[in-house]
């Protein structure tokens, strides 16, 4: 059953409940109502018979249908059903509501693809509900806002980079505390390359460890999309970079991005390379994202009281590591992720403001060299994987 709160009618309180006909000689379409007065007496009749609540039973009947009648809104969005490899990746149709207090809802003109789709994609990291909509980057336009809401209006193009989840989607909905202005200087395919990434080099630089001229750091897969970042700003902050890449090509754009020293891995051992370039002294600290594969080399490239930065595992999770393996050199072992260094409002408005000022200072240069649409995420989680791509990729839906 279904029941509707009318308000007052005559002074009295009214609620009406339908209720099927329970005798045989009565029309199907024809609604019975249990009319619930404040005095709880209970009258049943049907529309036919009782003149005096018609109308009110028609403004309700009326209501009902309006509000049946409003079309639902569908947008299209990849959806994962099952973990696994790319195919996982479904285009399908999914419900949109309406921004709720504090909400906002945005149409996205461009998603950012980053190596954390692919470890919810394989389940490496857990996704809250099954099925769900990957993705944790978008640029887009606002096109409602929740009510009540100040500070955000239809119109405005906002960022967002980490949780809620659901970015591979024409249009979603999104606190409005968890987005941050787009300034005009930077157009939303450059935004949405480098909220994430930004805003992950920012905080490794800056705040996990704190790079300053004259140090030396190892960084690698430097020509992908946090590798080139990160390249670029420890650069500018005048430290000597070193950085290892799978490609003769890779290692063209790396030493563009900053890089002074570039080790093809798949040609010499990096463990040696870095020991020579330093003179046997090692590094302040090395930023990994690859895991696995490199975990214990980038351990053996520290100097003392040096610091391992494994922000990643693309080669998969490395195998554990005791305590007492870092006693020797007294090393720092760190695994952040950049959530816990934007979880205040004043934290990420920081974050995205110096990414968005390195940009526009061209202190950070924005690779884009990869657009898909939205609806060929699969073949871009492929690529991305297979390490087909160099710097940022980006969805268009």
């Amino acid at each position: 059953m279904s029941l509707l709160k009318l308000g007052f009618y005559n002074q009295r309180f009214h609620l009406l409940r339908f209720i099927p006909p329970q005798s045989s000689n009565v029309s199907p379409s024809t609604f019975w109502v249990q009319n619930l007065t404040n005095n709880n007496t209970t009258n049943h009749s049907s529309l036919s018979c009782t003149p005096r609540i018609n109308p009110v039973i028609a403004k309700a009947l009326r209501t009902e249908a309006a509000a049946t009648a409003q079309p639902i809104k569908m947008v299209k969005a990849i959806r994962v059903h099952q973990l696994g490899g790319p195919q996982v990746l479904k285009w399908e149709d999914v419900e949109l509501g309406e921004p709720k207090e504090g909400e906002i809802r945005i149409k996205n003109k461009a998603i950012g693809l980053n190596f954390i789709d692919i470890y919810f994609r394989k389940g490496v990291y857990k996704a809250a509900t099954m099925p769900f909509t990957p993705g944790m980057e978008a640029v887009g336009e606002v096109t409602a806002v929740g009510p009540g809401l100040t500070g955000r209006k239809v119109g405005d193009i906002v960022a967002y980079a980490g949780n809620p989840m659901g970015s591979y989607a024409e249009e979603q909905i999104l606190p409005a505390d968890k987005v941050v202005p787009v300034p005009p200087s930077v157009d939303p395919i450059t935004a949405a390359s480098i909220m994430l990434k930004g805003m992950t080099a920012q905080f490794l630089v800056r705040r996990c460890f704190k790079v300053e001229s004259g140090h030396t750091v190892l960084v690698h897969a430097a020509a992908g999309g946090v590798g080139s970042l990160l390249c670029q700003w420890a650069n500018a902050l005048g430290a000597t970079v070193i950085g290892t890449v799978s490609t003769k090509e890779k290692a063209a754009q790396a030493k563009e991005d900053g890089c002074h020293h570039v080790i093809i891995y798949k040609e010499e051992d990096f463990v040696s390379r870095v020991n020579e370039i330093t003179s046997g002294k090692g590094v302040e600290v090395v930023y990994d994202s690859v895991g696995k594969d490199t975990f214990e080399g980038s351990l053996a490239c520290l100097k003392p009281r040096g610091y391992m930065v494994c922000f990643g595992q693309s080669s998969g999770t490395p195998d554990p590591v005791p305590l007492s393996a870092l006693a020797p050199k007294s090393l720092f072992l760190t695994r952040p992720s950049m959530m816990q260094y934007t979880s205040t409002r004043d934290e990420l408005l920081e974050t995205a403001g110096e990414v968005f000022a390195n940009v526009a200072s061209g202190v950070l240069r924005v690779r884009v060299n990869h657009k898909y649409p939205l609806s060929e995420a699969a073949q871009a989680h492929a690529d991305l994987e297979n390490r087909r791509t160099t710097g940022s990729v980006v969805l268009i839906p």
